[in-house]
Parts: structure tokens; C-alpha cells; sequence
């Protein structure tokens, strides 16, 4: 996902988007949602929500965190 679309999500949410990386903004989402701020955590590919919005681009994040 754009980071501009992530931003108007979290705008819509009530959350400050200003210096914050595309990381911090979706776990920002995530906990204005009231779920885990769980985003790129999933180092080893293992996660057990499959219905999350931001999955795909999770595990490329969380790949880019461990190099």
C-alpha cells in the first residue's frame, strides 16, 4: 500500500502522520484499531492473522528490518 494511502487511514483514525515512517505509522493504525502493533514483526514469515489489511506488505517490511 502507498504511503499516502496509509496516511489518509490514519488521518480518518485520528492519528498524526507527520515524521513518522511507514512502519511506525501503521503500528500507530493498529493500535487505533485496537489490534496489536504487530507490523513487520513477522521476521521468520510466521503470523496468524490472515484477515489483516496489511499482511503482504508486513512481511516485506519485516524482511527489510532484519538486513
Amino acid at each position: 500500500m502507498q504511503i499516502q494511502e496509509i496516511r489518509s487511514i490514519a488521518k480518518s483514525l485520528g492519528v498524526k502522520t507527520s515524521r513518522l515512517s511507514k512502519v511506525d505509522l501503521i503500528r500507530q493504525i493498529q493500535i487505533a484499531e485496537g489490534n496489536f502493533e504487530c507490523f513487520a514483526t513477522a521476521h521468520e514469515g510466521n503470523c496468524n492473522r490472515q484477515n489483516c489489511v496489511w499482511r503482504d506488505d508486513c512481511f516485506t517490511a519485516a524482511k527489510k528490518l532484519i538486513n
